[in-house]
């Protein structure tokens, strides 16, 4: 059993941000914590989005739960064959969700922002995880497991 982290005091959590450029027509600006990674393709991420702010488009490639813990979290589907918005919804504090691998989704931070749990697993034993894509489609990133737990021991 690992130590315990509270998740609202985010100082104490390592952090890595996130954010747009020229290339991408929504403001991007959010951040990640990883809580644990393990080699069978289990994460527990912590992600916190700016106010009225975006991640990027992107493509659960394993299966994919949340609770949203603070804030809203706006979550536009998209179909990549038109480029176009085909749903929207909003997630309140407590809203929790399952997903299996497939969903290509971009998110937003409501007003204030949000703060959201991910547990993620890959049961293939591959360890991808997500794809961030392009409206079209194309595969900007991919991240998995391996990936993961470099960045976390260093």
């Amino acid at each position: 059993m690992g130590k315990p982290k509270n998740l609202f005091k985010q100082d104490d959590l390592n952090w890595k941000h996130y954010s747009g450029g020229e290339n991408f027509d929504y403001h991007i600006d959010y951040s990640d914590a990883v809580l644990d990674a393990r080699e069978d393709g289990r994460l527990e991420i912590l992600v916190k989005w700016e106010p009225n702010s975006f991640c990027h488009l992107h493509k659960h490639t394993a299966e994919t739960s949340s609770v949203v813990l603070k804030g809203e979290l706006h979550v536009s589907d998209f179909d990549v064959e038109t480029g176009k918005e085909t749903n929207k919804r909003i997630r309140k504090a407590g809203d929790f969700v399952h997903k299996e691998a497939g969903d290509i989704h971009m998110e937003k931070g409501g007003p204030e922002g949000a703060l959201v749990l991910f547990m993620i697993y890959d049961p293939s034993g591959q360890g991808n995880l997500a794809k961030s894509i392009t409206k079209s489609g194309k595969v900007i990133s991919s991240s998995n497991i391996k990936n993961i737990l470099k960045r976390i021991s260093n």
